[in-house]
């Protein structure tokens, strides 16, 4: 299973907004203020003192900074994010441009973590063309060869919503999306300015109707890859290692459309949640030296 860190809130309170320094090389931003996202009450030496165009937010991006917040994988510790908006007819090149320097898309917001004293969050991205498929991840693929993936439209569905409610019950009953309404879904999945795609995995159907859907992947694709921006599955079916295989199938779906990367978002060293990704290898690590092949841990 990949998934953001946890459901991004850009109404925390946003402090000032960052500089190019702060935000990374991948994006240049310019010093006027700009719009802060919906619902945010920006401090009062920031609000922007103009109307701020959607080609300026494009163009110009303004990258602003959460306030402190616990930190979901790793106790004791808070964490911060920078973020920016992903709107107008520049919006796909703007996400590709930032998912290689390490952001992540939630809606229509790219965020990364800017944590004082922590870079324990590191992009991960699996090399496709030459993948390492072990015994085990082969009998993954073996066992879910008969299911049937459709790669839709980025449109929400009351069948989707019942698979995600029930895998966010019976996994993240403590965690930060697990008050998300269907609305708080729909708007999950359609709310982008992006090239993206949910992939369905269903049973077998029949002539008459429909197998079962079992899981589902949003999936965001990029110039030199594919982004797994949110995955979810039936709860039963995590036995059967339903998770890896989609990220299995992400892979092969890669390799036909000849892209080199698949996109997992963070791994966390120390953090059991993100410890599955080290399965899915070669994998390159984002570094201040630009990204980088690492060993298996």
């Amino acid at each position: 299973m990949v998934k953001t860190p946890d459901r991004f809130d850009p109404t925390q309170t946003v402090q000032t907004p960052e500089t190019e320094r702060d935000a990374g090389t991948a994006a240049r931003t310019p010093a006027p203020a700009a719009a802060a996202p919906k619902g945010v009450d920006l401090p009062k030496a920031t609000r922007p003192r103009r109307r701020v165009t959607v080609r300026r937010l494009t163009e110009h991006p303004q990258f602003y900074l959460t306030a402190p917040s616990p930190c979901p994988y790793l106790p004791g510790r808070m964490e911060r994010k920078v973020f920016t908006h992903l709107v107008g007819n520049r919006a796909e090149g703007l996400n590709d441009l930032l998912t290689q320097s390490g952001f992540r898309r939630s809606q229509n917001i790219a965020y990364r973590p800017s944590c004082e004293g922590c870079r324990g969050c590191i992009s991960v991205r699996v090399r496709v063309d030459d993948f390492q498929w072990t015994k085990s991840l082969k009998r993954v693929l073996r066992n879910h060869a008969a299911l049937e993936r459709k790669e839709r439209p980025a449109l929400p569905s009351s069948e989707q919503y019942s698979v995600f409610r029930a895998y966010l019950d019976s996994r993240h009953a403590d965690g930060g999306m697990a008050d998300m309404t269907v609305l708080d879904y729909a708007m999950m999945v359609e709310d982008t300015h992006v090239e993206t795609r949910i992939f369905e995995y269903r049973e077998p159907g029949t002539r008459r109707s429909r197998g079962d859907l079992l899981a589902c992947a949003l999936t965001d694709i990029l110039a030199d890859g594919l982004s797994m921006v949110y995955s979810f599955y039936e709860p039963e079916a995590e036995s059967t290692g339903l998770g890896t295989f989609m990220i299995l199938d992400h892979i092969e779906r890669a390799q036909a459309l000849d892209l080199p990367y698949v996109y997992l978002g963070y791994w966390v060293d120390g953090s059991d949640k993100m410890a599955y990704k080290a399965r899915f290898q070669p994998q390159e690590h984002l570094t201040s030296k630009g990204w980088i092949t690492v060993p298996p841990s």
